[in-house]
């Protein structure tokens, strides 16, 4: 396996459209995602943001904006989750399967303008997955990608 990364946030939205509260620990549980967050179960139990993908965006735009404003549940760094479409992230004994990649919207541009173009390459705007196996996460857990099968 390759050197980990580093959960640097961790985010529950309570309601749609709702704020984003920030935590220092959570309780991912298996097939649903995030427990107390309101977008639960389906395709899209837990969204990913990566720390160096947001600061690009930001640099690009010259602004310093909190990763907050992407609405993203985890923020970390250390990995690039570009194209890691069916990998599994690992986080502790937890694993998220990646099932692609979270699209910028509109929303981005009410943040700041050019901020969900700044979001678009390279999987800027995250990743967002399934939870495969549940458990407690806090913030500095290490993350990584299971290594791929031999083919």
């Amino acid at each position: 396996m390759s050197e980990p990364g580093q959960i640097q946030a961790i985010w529950i939205k309570r309601m749609k459209r709702g704020p984003m509260d920030p935590v220092q620990t959570a309780q991912l549980e298996t097939g649903r995602g995030l427990e107390g967050n309101a977008n639960r179960g389906g395709w899209r139990q837990v969204t990913v943001l990566e720390q160096e993908a947001w600061d690009r965006a930001t640099a690009t735009l010259g602004v310093d904006l909190d990763p907050i404003f992407r609405r993203a549940n985890l923020l970390v760094c250390g990995i690039s989750l570009e194209r890691t479409r069916g990998r599994v992230l690992r986080i502790g004994g937890c694993r998220i399967e990646i099932r692609g990649e979270t699209k910028p919207c509109e929303r981005m541009d009410e943040v700041h303008p050019g901020l969900k173009d700044a979001l678009c390459p390279g999987w800027g705007g995250g990743a967002f997955g399934v939870v495969l196996e549940g458990g407690p996460i806090a913030q500095g857990d290490p993350v990584l990608f299971e290594d791929l099968p031999d083919l």
